[in-house]
């Protein structure tokens, strides 16, 4: 007869659903130290993916920015001489730029010397908050995409009448909210309507400390050379390399190493660039809260294995095995970090939309930002639980039991 073979006893099995609610024993019995400790992991999700969704918000605002105003201005203006002075461009300079062929538009500014600004005659002639006097083409505003927040913009009849258009930031520092025919400013000796004020001027930051008069008016009133100052070019989009290759030959044939050529939406993208790298130090901090979260939760884990060893005997001797008790604790701090991981991209998500909405921005947070946040606190979660569930699979039932 074949020898009968006696089965031994199989512990149960434990299906995904047993295990999540096992795991969640020490959340419910000890909810503060639970929210304590996610609370860590929560602090350094919502940094980071704040500061993901800030920075792409900023950098959407960008792009409708210059898809509105475009990225075909080119501006010209005059560098230096050899000798360390500054430079002229010659007179003719409009009329020569406007002759290069991919040439669309073209506009001029230029600056009114010994002509200061200011909002009454009491005032302190010393004290000129910064405010430029400048002569300015009527065609301006429509080359570098400007627009008009108060009152309205030079044309050929005022542009030869003491009328003057602000700045934004001249608007501001004057004191001056709106345009009216009642509203003056003084220039040089000369008093100047207020015609209108201008929103800020993104390709065009200097004309926000401006004060802009018509070409006619600024020689015949304060004695304007018309010498421009800077020439604003838009040029077809394939064209604008090519076009500011020879810009400066063309507006000053004469000294073509003293005109500088820029491009304003480069200034724009630089800065973007640096907010960029601003961008990366403050992703740096959220992961080293990050970290510090996974460390506080795994010094959670560990003192949960020293308090509960009673409840870890218990359920050997029940006849639970090595790696229940493993899988259970695991279990444990994987739901603890997902549960910082969770309330951290929550709260991440809220201060990007809020700043963004104060901002006027369009609020972007992109997916991978808070599906890696996500999983970076699983990461965490899982390695710092590790060590603390292998500990408590290595108690005995008799040495877990014999703790008081």
């Amino acid at each position: 007869m074949p020898r009968r073979r006696n089965d031994g006893l199989r512990p149960a099995k434990l299906w995904p659903g047993d295990v999540v609610k096992v795991g969640a024993v020490g959340l419910r019995t000890r909810p503060m130290r639970a929210f304590l400790s996610a609370l860590g992991i929560a602090i350094g999700i919502a940094a980071m993916v704040a500061v993901v969704g800030i920075s792409s918000s900023s950098r959407a605002e960008l792009d409708a920015t210059l898809d509105a105003l475009g990225t075909n201005l080119l501006t010209v203006q005059p560098g230096t001489r050899l000798t360390g002075e500054e430079a002229e461009l010659p007179l003719a300079a409009e009329s020569m730029v406007e002759r290069i062929g991919p040439v669309q538009a073209q506009s001029a500014i230029g600056r009114v010397d010994d002509a200061n600004v200011y909002r009454s005659d009491k005032i302190p002639e010393v004290e000129t908050n910064g405010i430029v006097p400048y002569a300015a083409r009527t065609d301006l505003l429509d080359t570098i995409g400007g627009t008009v927040r108060s009152g309205r913009w030079l044309d050929a009849a005022t542009g030869t009448y003491p009328a003057a258009v602000l700045g934004a930031s001249a608007a501001e520092r004057l004191g001056i909210s709106r345009a009216g025919p009642d509203v003056q400013v003084l220039i040089g000796d000369e008093w100047f309507t207020v015609l209108g004020i201008l929103a800020p001027a993104a390709l065009a930051p200097e004309l926000d400390a401006a004060v802009l008069i018509g070409w006619p008016a600024a020689s015949t009133t304060l004695g304007f050379d018309g010498h421009p100052t800077k020439i604003y070019t838009r040029s077809a989009d394939r064209q604008v390399e090519s076009v500011r290759t020879v810009l400066g030959p063309t507006a000053n044939p004469e000294a073509p190493n003293e005109v500088e050529v820029s491009r304003p939406s480069d200034a724009l993208a630089a800065q973007q660039a640096a907010g960029e790298a601003f961008t990366g130090l403050l992703l740096g901090l959220g992961a080293v809260a990050l970290l510090v979260g996974g460390v506080g939760v795994a010094n959670i884990m560990v003192i949960s294995v020293l308090e509960r060893r009673a409840e870890i005997g218990l359920r050997r001797s029940l006849g639970a095995t090595r790696g229940q008790i493993r899988t259970q604790f695991l279990t444990e701090s994987l739901l603890l970090s997902a549960l910082g991981g969770l309330g951290g991209a929550a709260l991440g998500s809220a201060v990007t939309a809020g700043y963004a909405a104060y901002q006027g921005w369009l609020t972007v947070i992109p997916l991978w930002a808070v599906a890696g946040g996500f999983g970076a606190t699983l990461v965490i979660g899982g390695v710092a639980g590790l060590y603390p569930a292998i500990r408590a699979s290595r108690l005995s039932p008799t040495e877990a039991l014999a703790t008081p």
